[in-house]
């Protein structure tokens, strides 16, 4: 049986974010619908609905099989987001870099213990809520899998200064970024939406991998690389090192 060959050979990177589901190197922003943010309210009040009806009794029932259909039509309303927008992507590009997020660990509660209390609280659980309602890693998961079917490859890099370095002349400072939406270098005056210029930072680091060409050090070492598992040849256009 003939392996897949990915039909394009470009590549990109994508930056992930809050606000903005994911900037892409190319300069294509996706904002995700955030069902879980948009129905809050509604999926409490429903829930309220629950707690106000005598246990065991058939209303009771009724109000949680309403909880639970609104929280299947959270997941498919992400979940068809997530496809759509992760299907795009792997058509499009042999090769796609991202950042190795640890969302489990990025998602994890401030509450502390009872000897050391969590600081910020309430914001940390917004924070949770977003980045969970986001599905980053149900999306990683997309993009690793649809490129194993279209002979593609996922590579991760580690995400330390991709926010802070300059993807014109490459000079890191943490000053680099002083607002959440606008990039300003200090040394070169480049100035550039924050997210693209960290999603061009994460495709260099990816690219220069993959292509032999580097290490990725400048913007973060390798940490995984999700070759299409049923090929064994990059696409034309995109190198890939020898395993």
């Amino acid at each position: 049986m003939a392996e897949p060959a990915h039909e394009s050979q470009s590549s990109i990177g994508i930056d992930m974010g809050i606000e903005k589901f994911a900037a892409l190197s190319d300069g294509t922003f996706l904002t995700a619908p955030r069902p879980y943010k948009r129905l809050q309210k509604r999926l409490a009040r429903l829930q309220r609905n629950v707690n106000r009806k005598t246990k065991g009794s058939a209303n009771r029932k009724k109000a949680v099989l309403s909880v639970s259909k609104l929280h299947r039509k959270i997941g498919n309303i992400r979940r068809d987001f997530l496809q759509k927008a992760s299907t795009t992507i792997c058509k499009n590009h042999a090769l796609i870099v991202i950042e190795d997020l640890k969302t489990s660990r990025m998602s994890r509660s401030a509450k502390g213990t009872v000897e050391n209390h969590g600081r910020n609280v309430r914001a940390k659980s917004g924070l949770n809520r977003s980045i969970l309602d986001q599905g980053w890693s149900e999306f990683r998961r997309m993009l690793e899998y649809k490129q194993g079917w279209l002979g593609g490859y996922v590579v991760a890099v580690r995400p330390h200064h991709t926010s802070q370095t300059c993807s014109a002349c490459g000079v890191v400072d943490k000053d680099n970024r002083l607002t959440q939406a606008k990039f300003t270098c200090l040394s070169c005056g480049h100035t550039e939406n924050a997210d693209l210029n960290a999603a061009k930072n994460i495709h260099a680091a990816g690219y220069a991998v993959s292509a032999c060409g580097g290490d990725g050090s400048a913007l973060g070492h390798l940490t995984e690389m999700q070759p299409a598992p049923m090929k064994q040849e990059p696409a034309e256009g995109v190198a890939l090192c020898a395993a």
